[in-house]
């Protein structure tokens, strides 16, 4: 009997104390394993960043975990989970990268094969830093690099970020970072030397809207991260221009980038629907269909060129948005043509008022230059260019009244009502520059007349100030009735002169509204 007794208890204890060393074992393993999938995962981002890589916690654990199937199946289809947090990327004393968590799953079959690979990982919190180009930080004195963990051969193949930030250093540190929000990133086999493909939902930072993604990023140059290639298709909704200094207007942008960032092309199509200068608040449709130049790192843009229909009027556009080194504020700096364009779809962007004042065809070749200054745009807007003005009629207004009773006498006719209405034709050379345009070059056509005048016309009082030449086709005598006409015949040759029936010093002053015409002492 007993030693049947002592049969059946070693059957029973056989078993038992086998189960006992198969769970020691694998306690023991699992104590191994976790310094070793936290060196992996150290490994992982000191080789892709070519940082110091601090991690304030790490876990493994082992959800239903058997250890009779990790024995049987060597670990084959046991499945860990692993938990990090207050994880940080240095280069020298600057964070790089920082994450609040992240968490991913591990077959401990594949653990020690040569190529792991990691299905997805979750990362939060995610803060992302890109210094000045030129600038990576060099380690400090006393400070140590983390070395002894091998090359890692980790291929992930889907990496799901939430709560992220962008930020781009400027070289000026006292000037405020470009922040961007990353709403939600998805990246998709995501090997070392191998770009991620990428889904994207940002909020912009300037100016504020979203931006829906996708397209191919890296791999990431650990040396220079603003050499990191990016590449993608983009749609840029709900954009408020009013955060900037001049201008105001929703806008929607679609198309294309590729490049590194920080030199991106980009390609596509915005439209504006509600366009307007705050210095006239006038809304007007804006179209363009544009490529530039974009360096990622500091938001300086060059526009290469862009097409554009303001209104009815079309466009072509060149020059960039840019920040040179010792700037405070990004220069504004365009070249813009215009040809046959509709006069008041430019005066109601330019000026105060619903109505203007001009009707016409414009061709205009001007430069558009905003320098970075203190104080309202219309006070720093510089222009300097050339136009012409065919068809032109004033409406509504007492300058159309004065250039149809001037262009009656040209003609001989001071009574004929029926000059009405007449066309100017007007052409010159334009310098602007704090709030006043200069004509150095002006000249100016109705029918009968001709004039040729220089001066000024402030945009604020919107006074004027011109002297000039006038050439009447009539002759002096012939520009008056009754008995001045008879009076004056024997004057005509004295005022006659290059071809002209009348030549004589004119000024025009006033305002805009009120202008005063008269001959010159």
């Amino acid at each position: 009997m007993k030693r049947k007794l002592l049969w059946i208890g070693g059957i029973v204890a056989v078993p038992a104390i086998g189960a006992g060393v198969l769970f020691y074992l694998a306690l023991n393993y699992i104590h191994k394993i976790s310094p070793y999938i936290r060196e992996q995962a150290v490994g992982y981002m000191r080789d892709r960043y070519g940082a110091d890589v601090e991690l304030e916690e790490f876990n493994v654990d082992l959800p239903g975990f058997s250890p009779i199937k990790l024995y049987l199946t060597k670990g084959v289809g046991t499945m860990a989970n692993v938990t990090g947090s207050g994880i940080s990327v240095r280069k020298g004393a600057d964070p790089l990268l920082r994450m609040r968590s992240m968490r991913f799953e591990l077959d401990l079959g594949k653990l020690f094969d040569r190529d792991k690979n990691v299905k997805r990982v979750v990362l939060e919190g995610v803060e992302i830093v890109i210094p000045p180009k030129g600038e990576r930080p060099a380690l400090q004195a006393g400070q140590v690099q983390i070395t002894g963990a091998p090359k890692s051969n980790v291929v992930i193949e889907e990496v799901l970020i939430a709560d992220a930030k962008l930020t781009i250093l400027p070289k000026d540190k006292t000037k405020q970072p470009l922040q961007f929000e990353l709403k939600k990133v998805q990246l998709q086999q995501a090997g070392i030397n191998v770009p991620f493909r990428y889904e994207a939902s940002i909020r912009n930072a300037k100016p504020p809207g979203d931006v829906t993604a996708s397209g191919s990023f890296g791999p990431w140059n650990k040396d220079e991260p603003g050499e990191t290639p990016l590449s993608g298709d983009y749609l840029f909704e709900h954009a408020d221009l009013s955060v900037f200094s001049a201008i105001r207007g929703t806008l929607r942008s679609t198309g294309k980038f590729e490049g590194r960032l920080n030199a991106l092309r980009a390609k596509g199509e915005a439209t504006v629907p509600d366009f307007a200068l705050k210095i006239s608040g006038n809304k007007l449709p804006l179209h363009a269909r544009f490529d530039a130049e974009i360096d990622g790192t500091n938001g300086n843009t060059k526009l290469t060129p862009v097409h554009a229909r303001l209104g009815k009027t079309a466009m072509v556009v060149t020059g960039g948005v840019l920040k040179h080194d010792g700037d405070t504020r990004r220069t504004t700096d365009l070249d813009v043509v215009i040809k046959r364009g509709h006069l008041e779809d430019v005066l109601r962007l330019a000026m105060r008022g619903e109505q203007t004042f001009m009707t016409g065809l414009i061709d205009l070749k001007a430069r558009v230059l905003v320098p970075p200054l203190t104080g309202k745009v219309i006070e720093k807007l510089k222009l300097n260019g050339t136009f012409t003005i065919a068809d032109g009629k004033f409406l509504k207004s007492a300058i159309q009244d004065k250039i149809d009773q001037m262009s009656r006498q040209a003609q001989g006719q001071p009574k004929n009502e029926e000059i009405d209405q007449v066309v100017s034709n007007l052409s010159g050379r334009f310098q602007m520059a704090n709030e006043q345009i200069h004509f150095d070059f002006l000249t100016f056509a109705i029918p009968g007349a001709d004039m040729a005048l220089e001066g000024d016309y402030n945009l604020d009082s919107e006074h004027l100030g011109f002297k000039g030449d006038v050439k009447l086709k009539a002759r002096v005598s012939q520009t008056q009735t009754g008995w001045k006409r008879w009076a004056l015949k024997p004057v005509d040759p004295f005022f006659s002169k290059d071809g002209a029936g009348t030549y004589s010093k004119i000024t025009i002053d006033g305002s805009r509204k009120n202008p005063r015409f008269a001959r010159a002492k």
